[in-house]
């Protein structure tokens, strides 16, 4: 039966339904059943979200209130707090989130990166002054004035809904941007939850908006061609990234892309505790739905079997410490839907046919529940051309790779579309730091160093993205630069 609450538009300050009248079911990934409803918004909707922000833009003070703003988003991260329950059910229930990942990157994490935000706005320039210059016969003086772009258009997706919420929603509002977010329609609940907080916090009328509905496309679309958007905020797939660039480029819109994943993590043969290197690349945490997973494991050739004994004592000795919805150590459940679980097993069994060994997995798991649970999975006997090593399958499904030496894993890691993530693993430090500067990527964990975290600066290299989410440079992807420039 359905238990979260109806999902509910909100435009110009106000909790709606859709104009039609129209809901749709929320399909909870742990049953297969509806969790709940949510507004089903069509065209007459996303077209008042985008009047509402652009008036509230152009006509209120919001874009240079910035003490006014600072108090609101600290006002609005407090209700949040206030309601973490109902985030973690929504984590649970529309994402399929595991007990233990609502306690990382599913509410406590992103909540902390909330807080990361509001400690670095104080970092943020707002004017900026160079040296004088003369010119013309007089001296000048210069000015950069740092200014808000205008009406964001944030598309968010299913995996992690509410960290990728806040690294986008939050950052605008801080540079002093208005906001229509559109959630995917998997996950409402955890989109229209801002509009709800949004009322009770007191933002003004047309600062937040809140749209989404069961057609994937159609809101996305209208906020991407709409020249009255100004920048689009998208996370996601690359090939709907690729698309996003090409439909905004019509109206020259700024956009932020942070995109796919097939991140290598590197260990090499002097790795101090190298079983614990190799083991702890299961990928189980969130049935792998995550950009910046390492799903590539590379290791050397000289330890390539003595790897794959412990990556399958590793995934026996887990064997069912996953998929219990009540279970408050578990950290993997199901997938986010049938489709999404159709798509994974089709690359199981592309691996099987490119002629990798499927160490362990590979099987379906209908006997966790109705929903969508597919056991963690491990391919070995890879190499990088095969199409499960080259694409991104957002399902538990790790392969393992052998290199000759350092110049060679540097190679492999490389040799991909995409740049988002990875890790180095070594007994000397200066050679791992070697390495993790010559891959190709936006962040590189050395040791298992915290590389991404609220406070720095997170996006990718190449297929992966453009631009940077979190820290001060999330804030700063949100400002425009303008040059004054005043003859003495």
């Amino acid at each position: 039966m359905p238990n979260l609450p109806d999902a509910k538009l909100f435009i110009d300050g106000e909790l709606r339904d859709a104009a039609s009248g129209k809901t749709y079911d929320i399909i909870g990934p742990w049953t297969g059943q509806p969790v709940g409803k949510a507004a089903d918004a069509g065209a007459v909707d996303v077209e008042a979200a985008i009047v509402a922000a652009r008036r509230a833009f152009d006509e209120t003070d919001w874009s240079t209130a910035h003490d006014k703003r600072l108090e609101l988003v600290k006002k609005y991260r407090e209700l949040f707090e206030r309601h973490k329950d109902r985030l973690v059910q929504l984590a649970v229930q529309e994402a399929g989130a595991a007990q233990g990942a609502v306690q990382r990157a599913h509410v406590h994490m992103a909540l902390d990166g909330w807080d990361d935000y509001i400690r670095v706005f104080p970092q943020v320039k707002w004017e900026h002054e160079y040296p004088k210059r003369e010119a013309f016969g007089s001296m000048h003086r210069r000015f950069a004035v740092y200014e808000p772009v205008g009406v964001v258009g944030a598309i968010t997706p299913w995996n992690v809904p509410l960290y990728v919420n806040i690294g986008k929603v939050v950052a605008a509002l801080l540079a002093g941007c208005t906001v229509i977010l559109k959630p995917a329609p998997n996950t409402p609940g955890m989109g229209a939850i801002f509009g709800e907080l949004a009322n009770e916090a007191g933002f003004p009328k047309g600062v937040i908006n809140v749209v989404f509905g069961q057609d994937p496309v159609l809101a996305g679309e209208m906020l991407v061609t709409d020249p009255r958007v100004d920048l689009i905020s998208f996370t996601g797939s690359t090939g709907v990234g690729k698309r996003i660039m090409e439909q905004g480029a019509k109206t020259l819109k700024r956009v932020f892309l942070e995109l796919g994943g097939k991140s290598a993590k590197i260990v090499l043969e002097d790795a101090p505790n190298f079983a614990q290197e190799v083991a702890q690349t299961m990928l189980v945490f969130h049935a792998g739905q995550g950009c910046a997973v390492q799903s590539r494991l590379l290791v050397p050739r000289s330890r390539y079997e003595e790897a794959k004994q412990i990556l399958k004592h590793a995934y026996q000795s887990y064997g069912d410490s996953w998929g219990d919805q009540n279970d408050p150590q578990h950290i993997m459940g199901p997938v986010i839907s049938q489709r999404q679980m159709e798509r994974v097993m089709s690359y199981i069994e592309l691996g099987s046919q490119e002629g990798a060994t499927l160490l362990h997995g590979g099987q379906a798991r209908p006997d966790k529940g109705g929903g969508y649970f597919i056991e963690p999975t491990v391919f070995v006997d890879v190499t990088n051309d095969m199409r499960i090593a080259q694409e991104e399958i957002f399902g538990p499904v790790l392969v393992v790779i052998p290199f000759e030496d350092d110049e060679d894993a540097i190679r492999i890691a490389n040799e991909s579309a995409y740049g988002l993530s990875g890790g180095v693993s070594s007994g000397d430090q200066e050679r791992a730091m070697r390495v993790a500067r010559r891959i190709r990527t936006g962040s590189v964990s050395v040791n298992g160093g915290m590389c991404i975290a609220g406070d720095i600066p997170f996006g990718g290299y190449k297929a992966s993205g453009i631009g940077r989410e979190w820290g001060l440079e999330g804030i700063e992807e949100f400002l425009e630069t303008k040059i004054i420039a005043v003859a003495a």
